[in-house]
């Protein structure tokens, strides 16, 4: 099978890693709008060629959206346009709400899967593709019922041999459980980084003191901002939902060192200890 990677950063890039080494793919071509992107994804021989759309869609079966949010509400309706049955469109979006009220009532819906993979790194780029990204990881699957069933089987089998689980929900549901689990890490890190940068002057001291604590906390804060501000705009409400609840803990944690009430501070990070029965 031919696939064509649209987008060859971190996701792209790994992905394409991913259907050749697995077999799924025997040649992949990759489309980006940035020449130096292709042109280093090349030389890492994360592609196989680098063209343009119209020609990679005329030579592909699957053709894989690993493009910021917003630069995918643009580019997926003039796909479907292009398309034929012979056509399965997937797209690896951090956010699926507008892109699937965008697309609802496209001739061609048929043929598209809406997914997003729950993998990544805090590194873009094609540098930063790498192998086996997904493996045992989970791939949410969004509004299936919209999509062909022929569409659906090829890209659950490409899930399944790309070793990963699958979950799936509508658009609405996948929105606000991202928002929790993973896009307000996100911010938090952005924004415990940028904490630190205000009050520690001496960047040395950061660099010598900052523990596996610290760093596995603020690791998010190297994300690209061209994919993350796209993916706030897009999940605004649910963002503002959890921000709001997250702002509330820890003014009552704020609160209670300014009380010295260290017995109910207590309690509270013992609640959360909570957490070590869900994630093992």
């Amino acid at each position: 099978m031919i696939a064509t990677i649209i987008g060859v950063g971190l996701i792209g890039g790994s992905l394409a890693l991913s259907l050749k080494e697995k077999g799924i793919a025997n040649w992949i071509i990759g489309v980006d709008f940035n020449e130096a992107n292709l042109k280093r994804a090349q030389e890492l021989k994360i592609i196989d060629e680098a063209s343009n759309i119209e020609d990679a869609m005329n030579r592909s079966q699957l053709i894989i959206l690993a493009i910021p949010v917003d630069a995918m509400l643009k580019a997926l309706p003039s796909i479907l346009d292009k398309i034929t049955k012979s056509h399965v469109i997937m797209d690896v979006g951090s956010t699926k709400e507008q892109i699937l009220e965008l697309v609802s009532g496209h001739p061609q819906r048929g043929r598209f899967v809406a997914a997003h993979p729950m993998a990544g790194t805090e590194y873009s780029g094609p540098e930063a593709a790498i192998p086996n990204l997904f493996a045992q990881k989970t791939m949410v699957l969004c509004d299936v019922k919209n999509s062909d069933e022929d569409a659906l089987e090829l890209i659950e089998t490409v899930v399944d041999q790309l070793s990963m689980r699958i979950v799936y929900m509508n658009g609405t549901e996948h929105d606000l459980h991202t928002a929790y689990v993973s896009h307000i890490s996100h911010i938090t890190s952005f924004a415990l980084a940028l904490t630190v940068l205000k009050k520690e002057k001496e960047q040395g001291r950061i660099f010598e003191l900052a523990s596996g604590g610290f760093e596995s906390t603020v690791r998010l804060a190297k994300s690209s901002p061209d994919m993350w501000v796209p993916i706030f705009k897009h999940n605004r409400h649910n963002v503002l939902d959890v921000l709001e609840e997250h702002i509330k803990q820890l003014e009552q944690m704020k609160q209670l060192l300014q009380d010295e009430d260290y017995d109910t501070f207590y309690k509270l990070i013992q609640k959360s200890n909570k957490i070590r029965k869900i994630l093992k």
